[in-house]
């Protein structure tokens, strides 16, 4: 992903809240809870594993394809609205907020 000129690089771990078809519905980020307004976008990515470790964790699964969530969120009616991405290693549980714009 190339960032654009609003983009900023973050990289933080976060708290992701879903619904229970997995939508993603609220992101708490540095103390603010950051709520979903619009229709997220979806997918996954390939991870070059292999090429940043030597061997893969028995047990483990799928370890090759990486979760993204593109999101726009709000703090509240009236504030701005931003664009979070949103990535999930496929060896981790915890999210992380790659980038705000």
């Amino acid at each position: 992903m190339t960032a654009t000129v609003n983009e900023t690089t973050i990289n933080a771990r976060v708290d992701v809240r879903f619904n229970p078809t997995g939508r993603p519905l609220a992101v708490r980020h540095d103390g603010r809870l950051w709520v979903v307004t619009e229709e997220p976008v979806h997918w996954f990515e390939r991870d070059s594993w292999w090429e940043r470790r030597t061997t893969a964790p028995v047990g483990v699964g799928n370890i090759v394809d990486i979760e993204f969530w593109r999101i726009q969120v709000k703090l509240s009616a009236n504030s701005a609205l931003r664009t979070f991405l949103l990535r999930r290693d496929p060896a981790d549980t915890q999210w992380v907020l790659e980038s705000i714009s």
